[in-house]
């Protein structure tokens, strides 16, 4: 197995394995899962296999995750230069593009030209949807990359999910306010995924197209010019939806719905949990402060990080988001999700739940520590919270100066 070799401080050699090298190959064979439910059902007749997709995703991944566990386990910053330079991790979210295009069009031509009932239609068509949501988790990791070719091949892929606005708006929208009660992507104390939904989606595209008008304006260009890299990835997905309509038919249309919808909220669900409730406050001198891994909720647990291209150390990502996936640590007194994404979607699915569960949690960080004014708090839900977190000390907090309220 390849190893990779530095030399600390005080002259001594470290020798670093990666023993996870070829298990990243999950991530990109992952979301091919649709071509093993259509061969079942294929072989079979039985509609009910499309829903074995859900239960591996929903039942069986966090059961996965909590019974292999964590990896702490650290790549030594004498050798992360040359982590980052190996070609083969680099290589791999380059071959699972052409994957994620094959789901989509696998799965579009089997719903379309097979006898499906109108259930079975709508499970492939979600399923499919949220394989696509892997597909911007794909973009995400290129889409941070300064090589040229990165950014042109995160374009390709979020054309599969008509996403391509997300690059746009997460490395300078996301990055810049995340946790700030300005960032649509950070989700408040109290606020239920759903009411998240309904700022996250459509906040990530204003957003997205504001600062690329501004990029282009600043140019003297117009929004609509060719260089418009949102609407080059667009362009991308409408060409190739036009085809699928040509060739397979109107029962396209529903499914490109179903499967975009599906997509965006496979991406709304990892934007819920990673920021829930953090907050970077602003400093003397009025300005925010800056982002430090305790500002993103972390997870270690390998199986999900595996299919996710180590996704869920998110706490690295922010804090170093040119730093590539199989370099991203761990760190110590970090907010800790209990399980692995998948898990803490079914979690965030019941709200109920999910507050009992995650609020608790946040209370109790080490750098909040019960105090609600370090906490970012839905204001709709700020007295029920109030009531029970509340410090008779605190003064209750007011938002009417905040954008939106």
């Amino acid at each position: 197995m390849k190893g990779y070799t530095g030399v600390q401080a005080d002259g001594q050699a470290i020798h670093y394995v990666d023993k996870k090298r070829w298990l990243w190959m999950l991530s990109v064979i992952y979301p091919l899962q649709p071509f093993v439910t259509i061969a079942l059902h294929a072989k079979t007749g039985v509609e009910a296999w499309f829903i074995l997709p859900f239960v591996v995703n929903f039942i069986l991944a966090p059961l996965v995750d909590w019974l292999i566990g964590v990896d702490r386990n650290n790549p030594p910053e004498e050798v992360v230069m040359q982590l980052d330079q190996d070609l083969y991790y680099r290589r791999l979210t380059y071959a699972v593009i052409p994957m994620h295009y094959a789901t989509l069009i696998f799965s579009i031509w089997y719903a379309a030209t097979q006898p499906l009932s109108w259930w079975a239609f709508t499970l492939l068509a979600a399923f499919a949807g949220m394989t696509a949501g892997f597909a911007i988790n794909t973009g995400h990791e290129l889409g941070h990359k300064n090589s040229n070719i990165e950014k042109q091949l995160a374009k390709i892929v979020l054309a599969v999910a008509a996403y391509g606005h997300f690059t746009i708006e997460h490395n300078r929208g996301h990055h810049k306010y995340v946790s700030t009660f300005e960032d649509p992507a950070s989700a408040r104390m109290g606020e239920s995924i759903y009411r998240f939904a309904l700022r996250e989606i459509p906040g990530a595209f204003a957003g997205g197209w504001a600062i690329e008008k501004e990029r282009l304006n600043s140019r003297s260009k117009s929004v609509w010019h060719p260089n418009n890299k949102i609407l080059q990835s667009y362009l991308i997905s409408a060409l190739m939806s036009l085809i699928f309509l040509i060739t397979l038919g109107w029962q396209v249309i529903p499914f490109l719905l179903i499967h975009n919808l599906c997509a965006y909220w496979q991406l709304t669900s990892a934007n819920y949990i990673e920021h829930y409730g953090l907050l970077r406050k602003n400093g003397d001198d009025g300005k925010v402060e800056r982002c430090e891994p305790h500002h993103s909720w972390n997870s270690n647990h390998i199986f999900s990080n595996l299919v996710l291209f180590h996704l869920e150390r998110h706490s690295d990502h922010h804090t170093h988001p040119l730093r590539r996936y199989q370099s991203l640590r761990h760190f110590e007194k970090l907010p800790q999700l209990p399980n692995g994404y998948f898990g803490m979607y079914v979690l965030a699915y019941l709200p109920w739940l999910w507050f009992k569960v995650m609020d608790k949690r946040l209370m109790a960080l080490p750098h909040i520590d019960g105090d609600l004014d370090s906490v970012n708090i839905d204001p709709t839900a700020h007295p029920s919270i109030f009531l029970k977190w509340g410090r008779d000390k605190m003064a209750e907090p007011t938002y009417t100066d905040l954008p939106g309220i």
